[in-house]
This record gives C-alpha cells, sequence and structure tokens, in this order.
C-alpha cells in the first residue's frame, strides 16, 4: 500500500480522490440524460467535497505532482463546466426554449465550456505542483459551477426565466478568464 502515499504513483492518495470526483461527475452525467436531475447534483456536489479533499490530501502529505495537477484539472472541467452545463441544458433550455432561443442557448453553452476549458489550461500551465496562491485570478471552475446552480435553482422555483439564464452563463462564462480576484480557501 506504499503507492498510497508515494508522490509519483498515479494511484496516491490524492489522486484516489479524484477519481472518485471523475466518477461522480460521469455518474452526474448518465443522471441528467435521464432527468434525474437532483440526483445528478447530489453527484455532482459529491464530486466537489472529493475535489476539496484532493488538494488538501495532496498539499498535506506531499503527493503533488504534473500527473496529479492534470488529472485534477480533467475532473473540474468534467464535473464543474460539462456537468452544470449539460444539466441546465436538459433541465432549463431544452424543454422550455423556442427553436431560436435554443440555438442562443447553445453557444451560450459552447461559449461557457471553451471559457471553462481555457481557463483551466491557463492554470495548468502557470501553476507549480503543489503550490497554492493566496488569489485566483478570475473565477475558479469550482465556484463558476456554484454559481451556476444557484441560477438553476432560481430557474426552477420560477424566479428566473430560461431567456436570463443564457445572460447569466454567459456572465460567469466571461467572470472564469475575466481579472476578478477571488480568495483562494
Amino acid at each position: 500500500m506504499n503507492f498510497l502515499w508515494t508522490p509519483s504513483s498515479h494511484f496516491n492518495l490524492a489522486n484516489l480522490f479524484t477519481f472518485v470526483n471523475i466518477t461522480a461527475g460521469l455518474m452526474a452525467t448518465y443522471f441528467i440524460t435521464q432527468n434525474n436531475f437532483t440526483l445528478a447534483i447530489l453527484l455532482a456536489w459529491v464530486g466537489g467535497a472529493f475535489d476539496i479533499f484532493d488538494g488538501k490530501i495532496a498539499r498535506k502529505y506531499k503527493l503533488s505532482n504534473e500527473f496529479g495537477v492534470q488529472l485534477d484539472s480533467f475532473a473540474d472541467f468534467l464535473s464543474f463546466v460539462l456537468v452544470p452545463v449539460f444539466l441546465i441544458f436538459q433541465a432549463v433550455y431544452a424543454p422550455h426554449l423556442d427553436a431560436t432561443l435554443l440555438i442562443v442557448a447553445s453557444i451560450a453553452s459552447v461559449y461557457y465550456v471553451i471559457s471553462g476549458l481555457r481557463r483551466l489550461i491557463h492554470f495548468n500551465l502557470n501553476a507549480d505542483a503543489g503550490e497554492v496562491d493566496k488569489y485566483f485570478t478570475g473565477v475558479p471552475t469550482p465556484l463558476g459551477a456554484i454559481l451556476l446552480w444557484l441560477v438553476y435553482l432560481t430557474n426552477s422555483y420560477e424566479l428566473l426565466p430560461a431567456y436570463a439564464v443564457i445572460l447569466f452563463m454567459l456572465i460567469i462564462g466571461w467572470s472564469l478568464n475575466s481579472k476578478l480576484k477571488v480568495r483562494h480557501p
């Protein structure tokens, strides 16, 4: 079981937590296709919890490595970019928008996905394994996902129309690569 505590192991403890995040994201995607949005959101939050712990474990036990940095970004892309966009598309846009607005929603969704991917790639290119800055520049993808969940909830309680969700998705997508300073927890 030494591989759990070996920084160079692809299956060290921190990376195993990241694999759980990926599993939760994949399962959330499946449940979105089944229109089981509650379970999908629950799984996304499970993935988020494991995302918090994988970084803490990697730093505490000095398990950070380049593989883990890349793996974590892949997990973030799945759980915090693709899953919330897919959820909003399936739960908000598809059932409530006419053909023209559905095209606009599709463009906004693709914009958000590209923004999230760009943010993660930029972060990886500028990150040192095991190092954590005091502030993020731009909204981190997990926070972007939380903001999208709030937009989804506001829509599901009929406080925000579907076309306004498009606007918020664009604003949050922009914020991912903005110059906003967000304190690292």
